[in-house]
């Protein structure tokens, strides 16, 4: 009892506290003032304490989630998959970022813009320690957990896989309505292979290359720079 109550309590803080907590950092003002660095490093901080609080929980009250998402496959198979969800993403991202550019889609918010990196530091920072982060924690606590939870639950992978997804656009609501409808449909796209093969490894390897792309190539032209010039 004690223990479904548990894991019943850490989907709520995924599935409402997360997004409140994106909604409100949105609205804070001060945190634009923060040096890039500082907001990587927040950023680090408060993926990897949820994350050991999941890992936590998981132990105590849903070990199914371990046997699920880190299911066995061979590495060439998972790199493989990885390579391919990332090519995919990547180019819807640089169609978006293209239609953003000539006015045919509304920007992401200004939190956004604030994160892409521009100096060398910053891009290490984002390419090798931002973005793995991101990729390992939030594929273990949507793609594992919550996934995993919520399939149990309502005994359906198809209403769970909708769930997911739109409490991960939700929770980088940060990024205004072009950056969460991104982010969901991404949620939606890195849950496939972990329904298919019963392993997070694909989609945690093309989550950080997503990112780490994102961040370091994609980002100057984001903010209108040709990135060949730097």
């Amino acid at each position: 009892m004690l223990t479904t109550l548990l894991a019943i309590v850490f989907t709520l803080v995924l599935v409402g506290g997360v997004p409140v907590l994106s909604y409100l950092t949105a609205r804070n003002r001060e945190i634009r003032k923060m040096p890039r660095l500082a907001l990587y490093l927040s950023a680090v901080v408060s993926q990897w304490l949820l994350t050991l609080l999941a890992w936590g929980v998981v132990f105590v009250a849903a070990p199914q989630v371990l046997v699920r998402g880190f299911a066995a496959m061979p590495w060439g198979l998972a790199l493989g998959w990885g390579a391919g969800i990332a090519a995919v993403a990547l180019l819807g991202l640089i169609l978006v970022i293209w239609c953003e550019r000539r006015g045919w889609l509304p920007r992401e918010s200004d939190l956004t813009y604030l994160l892409i990196p521009e100096t060398p530091r910053e891009k290490v920072w984002g390419a090798l320690i931002l973005a793995p982060t991101a990729a390992f924690c939030e594929e273990f606590l949507f793609r594992g957990y919550l996934l995993t939870q919520l399939h149990g639950w309502l005994h359906s992978l198809l209403w769970a896989w909708v769930v997911t997804s739109v409490v991960f656009g939700l929770a980088h609501c940060y990024q205004g309505w072009s950056g969460m409808t991104q982010a969901g449909l991404l949620g939606a796209l890195l849950a496939y292979p972990v329904a298919r093969w019963g392993s997070l490894y694909p989609a945690m390897l093309a989550h950080w290359m997503i990112d780490a792309v994102a961040l370091v190539c994609l980002g100057p032209w984001m903010l209108g720079k040709d990135p060949d010039s730097e």
